[in-house]
């Protein structure tokens, strides 16, 4: 796959579709892109032209240690100048899960080339609140506290993006422990101020001042639950909401590639709003 140097990184990505009005897809958690290609294809299909890249820190891009500003934050500008090296906008921006984060920051940040925001399986709740910053940081901290940097390397997490990317091997291991676990420890900080927020990380103000069309699809787990993208829809102004007609599951997390038997209604839905949009 091409990589395009963004913001001084190696950004990996790929473009489905030859035509049509741009989208950007941006998957969830800190997982690579992969899971979205069905999805990018079936909206190619529909006469879309879709982005897929991977975010600095996640599958084959580079890895980039730094925490001047939570992570979606930093993950929506780099996709602002990716697609604006590669001249796509304005541009539909759309997300499941902390991708949904980055597609709301990246409507907030960037409203002159966003389309408009597609946002599936909303974050918010309690749980979310206490398991993800354990997840993304805290775990890490602890290792590196233990382990040092040879440690953090082993993990599963890390260890797959060396594997995806081995030049990142060499920025990890040599990368002074302290350094690591006050940049996580300072990125847990930031986190964790909004983790509380009715949609995890962005202000109840900040989703009335989006402006932009908007369309909704909730989850239907303990991470993403069905209250919270009802919520989004509440609080932004004029969206849309479409619901899949799912019973919320009592479980942390439902994988996002556990949703492929709904992946048509969702390309039809979503395509047929990027249409009147």
């Amino acid at each position: 796959m091409p990589t395009q140097s963004v913001r001084g990184l190696n950004i990996n990505y790929e473009i489905v579709g030859s035509k049509g009005p741009w989208v950007a897809l941006i998957t969830g958690g800190r997982r690579g892109y992969h899971e979205f290609i069905p999805l990018a294809d079936r909206m190619a299909a529909d006469g879309f032209r879709v982005l897929l890249h991977d975010r600095r820190n996640t599958g084959a891009s580079d890895i980039l240690l730094e925490a001047r500003e939570v992570e979606e934050v930093t993950w929506a500008d780099d996709l602002h100048q990716l697609l604006d090296q590669l001249g796509a906008g304005p541009t539909f921006i759309g997300g499941s899960s902390s991708g949904a984060r980055t597609a709301i920051n990246f409507g907030l940040r960037h409203p002159d080339i966003t389309r408009a925001l597609l946002l599936l399986r909303v974050t918010g709740g309690e749980l979310p609140a206490q398991r993800l910053p354990e997840m993304y940081y805290g775990q890490f901290i602890e290792v590196a506290k233990k382990g040092g940097m040879a440690a953090v390397c082993e993990t599963d997490d890390w260890r797959e993006r060396i594997k995806e990317n081995p030049e990142n091997y060499e920025k990890l291991i040599t990368m002074d422990a302290a350094e690591f676990i006050a940049t996580l420890s300072r990125w847990k900080e930031l986190f964790e101020k909004g983790a509380y927020y009715s949609v995890m990380g962005i202000t109840d103000e900040q989703l009335k001042s989006l402006t932009m069309p908007t369309i909704v699809i909730p989850g239907n787990d303990n991470t993403h639950s069905s209250a919270s993208g009802h919520k989004a829809h509440e609080l932004i102004p004029g969206s849309k909401l479409h619901d899949l007609g799912l019973k919320d599951e009592d479980v942390d997390l439902i994988p996002y590639p556990d949703w492929s038997p709904y992946e048509a209604e969702i390309s039809t839905v979503l395509t047929e709003f990027m249409h009147q949009h």
